[in-house]
């Protein structure tokens, strides 16, 4: 997601780039198939690895390209309380928001038609609008301590995982500017042995949490205690104006390593959409495609770090049915390995609906509707450099209608009929509508596009010159289809290329984008 927003790049020069996971018994013996494991089964994306870079690093890249885009983020003002309109339509100015200077105290009033509440685990936002917040917590506490290290661990550089008599399974994990996380349950029976948790007891922990392998801390750069427990907004879209995102809308464990990505797909998820309706592109019903797709995804992460943490204190799942002597660490290997793809992020999948995603017959390509779309290499005209289709599609907030036109000797027929049928659709080439077109042949092209076509191709042409791509896509070189593509990097819908694929992308845009079709406005 990162990479279409052009981001990634930044962050890659400052990361630690693991891809390497080792687990330890309590004995300092390295073992398989136990605890962290997901790391060497992330495929299928040239980001092989986990992009260790803590959340300050992070930001501060973030800072400096919306200041490239004119926006400086600053902070001096609080939410203090929020009035809802409901006389004002939606989409209109019907929400007001008191603000209150952090240092004079001055209070404004602030008219504004969305308000994105990502206010943290604490959210005033959640709050201000009695959204329920679901869950529980638990006795235990985790610690996670940041620092520069000196240890006899035999592989200190990677994602580890100790099983500790003690402390549970105890995280250890490689960061970048060289330093470790040592993270470890810390029990309430354990807890009894301190009256003051500071600094100095959390490293005392961690040391003792690592044994057999000795640690020393030359510096501390943070630490944190934490209450350890799983929460969900009831809803993420409230009175179609108020948003909740990041912690505001969920919280859960450091077990997964998934709070600050959850809250990165909240925001890519809602960003585009959000963007659209503000310029009047969209309908702003769809904005209520928000809460359909993350909410559920949410809850699966919920429902897995609910596993994983009470596995990482040395605990079986609350509803486990298997052998009550299993032991937790062979089982958090198998819970890891299950939730590889959810983890890593290119397994999120957003269930097929009347309006996104929609639904296509399961002959014509192996990638679904919902389903993140791989990435491929693809050669570019002329140079036939290398390419990838996420460079080729960035996260602009436009949509893009991906011909694979497969071998053109092959898919004359009905490309041309494809043809025809979009030329009747003037709409689906206005410069104006978040549309971009891009083709892809099958073969490894020739001196010009044009000629290797035999007329105009559809937007930019490239070349899957070993036919990898459409191999990938499980798309028949012979038949070719089109796959449309959300601006965020899902998959859309994905049709046949024949005559018939102008209605259904008629059909497909008509329900939310404004100005999709001969008829004005937008169904949805």
């Amino acid at each position: 997601m990162l990479d279409q927003l052009g981001l990634a790049d930044q962050l890659a020069q400052q990361c630690f780039a693991c891809r390497q996971t080792v687990n330890y018994d309590k004995d300092g013996n390295e073992t398989k198939g136990r605890g962290w494991s997901f790391m060497e089964d992330m495929k299928d994306t040239k980001w092989d690895f986990a992009l260790v870079l803590r959340q300050k690093y992070q930001e501060e890249i973030f800072r400096a390209a919306l200041k490239k885009h004119g926006v400086e983020l600053d902070a001096p003002y609080a939410l203090t309380a929020i009035e809802v309109l409901k006389n004002v339509a939606p989409g209109g100015h019907r929400l007001l928001a008191t603000i209150e200077h952090g240092t004079t105290k001055a209070k404004s009033l602030v008219k504004c038609r969305y308000l994105v509440g990502a206010d943290g685990g604490k959210s005033f936002v959640r709050r201000a609008m009695n959204i329920p917040f679901d869950g529980t917590s638990s006795e235990d506490k985790w610690v996670r301590v940041d620092g520069v290290i000196e240890t006899d661990l035999p592989k200190p550089r990677t994602y580890c995982a100790i099983e500790s008599p003690t402390h549970g399974n105890v995280l250890w994990a490689a960061l970048d500017h060289g330093a470790t996380r040592i993270g470890f349950a810390f029990t309430a029976e354990r807890q009894k042995a301190y009256k003051v948790f500071d600094e100095a007891a959390a490293v005392k922990e961690a040391i003792a949490s690592v044994k057999p392998f000795s640690l020393k801390f030359n510096t501390v750069d943070w630490w944190t205690i934490y209450v350890v427990g799983q929460r969900i907004a009831r809803s993420f879209f409230v009175d179609e104006c108020v948003f909740l995102a990041g912690d505001a809308c969920h919280t859960h464990s450091s077990g997964a390593a998934q709070g600050m990505n959850t809250g990165m797909h909240d925001a890519v998820n809602l960003g585009w959409k959000l963007s659209l309706v503000l310029q009047g592109l969209a309908a702003p019903a769809l904005l209520q495609t928000y809460e359909a797709e993350r909410l559920p995804n949410v809850q699966r992460l919920i429902n897995y770090d609910k596993d994983i943490s009470r596995l990482m204190t040395m605990q079986l799942p609350e509803n486990w049915t298997g052998d009550p002597g299993a032991d937790p660490n062979e089982i958090l290997g198998h819970v890891m390995k299950e939730a590889a793809t959810f983890s890593s992020g290119l397994g999120i999948y957003y269930e097929p609906d009347s309006c996104l995603n929609m639904a296509q017959a399961t002959d014509i390509s192996s990638i679904t509707a919902g389903q993140r779309a791989p990435d491929v290499v693809l050669q570019k005209p002329a140079t036939f450099e290398a390419t990838r289709l996420q460079v080729e599609t960035p996260n602009t907030a436009t949509f893009y209608i991906a011909l694979f036109a497969g071998d053109v000797d092959q898919t004359k027929t009905c490309l041309a009929a494809f043809t025809e049928a979009v030329s009747r659709m003037a709409w689906l080439f206005d410069a104006d509508l978040p549309i971009a077109w891009l083709s892809i042949f099958a073969g490894p092209g020739g001196p010009s596009a044009f000629e290797s076509l035999g007329g105009m191709p559809f937007g930019r042409v490239f070349y899957d010159e070993d036919h990898s791509a459409h191999q990938r896509y499980g798309i028949d070189a012979q038949k070719g289809a089109v796959v449309l593509l959300r601006p965020d990097g899902w998959v859309g819908t994905v049709l046949r290329m024949d005559d018939r694929a102008a209605a259904k992308l008629e059909e497909y845009f008509s329900k939310f984008l404004v100005g999709a079709v001969s008829s004005p406005g937008a169904k949805l």
